[in-house]
């Protein structure tokens, strides 16, 4: 008899623990979905001054961050690579030749990531290789980060001009996003600038109405000894003078495959850039519309072994069910769609998810696979101005940012 009082006892047992345990489940997933829901922040800094100074002041104010970015940073590489990251990075360094280039176009930002190590008390190539973000993933031939998807909108009518972007990166960067204000000086204009702690620009409008969008062209040549893309940004925005930007982005020597989406006081231009070429892109659309995602569209300066992508025969041999040939398609058909387009169009397709794996907004499924980091919207009005949010469009809303007045 024993026996059998005690087998019901232990019976209700587990059935009470299995029901706590389910409780248990259940309040972590509803826990779990708020806090996907809950918008994440956005950190705001403000620097001044320029050079090694200016990159002292973002060393020191965001220390704590560039320590656990750059350990982060080594985390992903050893996972990713199967390889500890700092012998990675000296061999990368091996084949690294870009600080020829990053002196004689652009010093000032040369200085500026000294300073950026200096302040964080961090070596030089630690801080470097992050703003060496696309020259990496051209080195290890990182195919799968890039999925950002850019649109450009030029004023006309009375209505205003937009470029705007879904910044995708990498899952480990997810809680860093940061919105660099960079006060004005007698050089400079006044800038707002999308990044990461340690990094010097991935995107960013100043106040003259300058502004640049990018999305990394895997496909297209590189050059080891180029200008990278960190510091191609950072002197567009650093521009005032339409001519001498045009000139700048057609002439430098570019390190990677990029495309150079600019907003220019409500004009924009579209540039696909490789280490031998510079191909305008323009659709041509009744609208003025330019947009962009990961593949050559114009421009035939192909690495071996990407000759599917070659622009002459995207009919022929192009896989148009591609991540990015889908993206495009997305953003494109709605573009296309209205003579006018405006910032609410724009943000519908920023947060359209038309295919299931392939969407231009992406959340952060920890998955290895890449994430919208961040999204932003400039517009070109006779008042620039930005809006932006961290992480996937459509977890949360837009905040405008503008410049601060002049002082009479």
């Amino acid at each position: 008899m024993v026996i059998y009082q005690v087998r019901p006892t232990i019976k209700n047992a587990k059935t009470a623990v299995m029901k706590q345990l389910f409780l248990l489940f259940a309040l972590f997933m509803i826990v779990e979905s708020s806090a996907q829901q809950t918008p994440r922040p956005l950190k705001t800094v403000t620097f001044s001054g320029s050079g090694y100074e200016l990159g002292l002041q973002h060393g020191k104010a965001l220390k704590k961050e560039i320590g656990e970015v750059i350990m982060a940073w080594k985390e992903n590489t050893s996972i990713q690579l199967g390889k500890d990251a700092n012998v990675v990075l000296e061999e990368f360094f091996g084949y690294a030749r870009f600080e020829e280039a990053i002196k004689k176009w652009t010093p000032e930002l040369y200085e500026e990531v000294q300073g950026i190590a200096e302040g964080a008390g961090q070596r030089l190539k630690d801080v470097l290789v992050l703003n060496l973000l696309d020259e990496f993933w051209v080195y290890v031939v990182a195919l799968q980060n890039h999925h950002c998807s850019g649109m450009g909108v030029p004023a006309r009518n009375g209505n205003p001009g937009y470029i705007a972007q879904n910044m995708d990166l990498e899952n480990y960067i997810d809680g860093f996003q940061v919105l660099m204000r960079l006060n004005r000086t007698e050089q400079r204009p006044e800038q707002l600038i999308l990044t990461y702690p340690g990094l010097i620009a991935l995107n960013g409008i100043n106040e003259s109405g300058i502004g640049v969008c990018v999305n990394t062209i895997m496909q297209l040549r590189a050059s080891s000894s180029g200008l990278p893309v960190a510091f191609v940004i950072r002197r567009i925005i650093n521009s005032t003078d339409k001519e001498d930007l045009l000139s700048f982005i057609q002439s430098v020597n570019h390190a990677s495959g990029q495309n150079y989406l600019i907003g220019i006081r409500g004009e924009v231009f579209d540039f696909e850039a490789s280490a031998n070429k510079v191909v305008r892109f323009d659709p041509q659309n009744d609208n003025g519309t330019v947009y962009h995602t990961n593949h050559p569209i114009v421009n035939d300066d192909l690495k071996p072994g990407f000759e599917a992508y070659n622009p002459d025969r995207q009919e022929e041999l192009a896989a148009t069910s591609s991540n990015s040939h889908l993206r495009l398609k997305a953003v494109e058909s709605r573009m296309m769609a209205n003579a006018v387009i405006d910032d609410v169009m724009i943000k519908e397709a920023l947060r359209s998810r038309d295919h299931a794996e392939n969407p231009v907004c992406r959340s952060n499924n920890h998955n290895g696979r890449g994430f919208t980091f961040a999204s932003v919207i400039m517009t070109h009005s006779d008042q620039p101005f930005l809006q932006v949010l961290a992480g996937p469009p459509d977890e949360s809303t837009f905040q405008r940012v503008e410049f601060s007045s002049r002082e009479k």
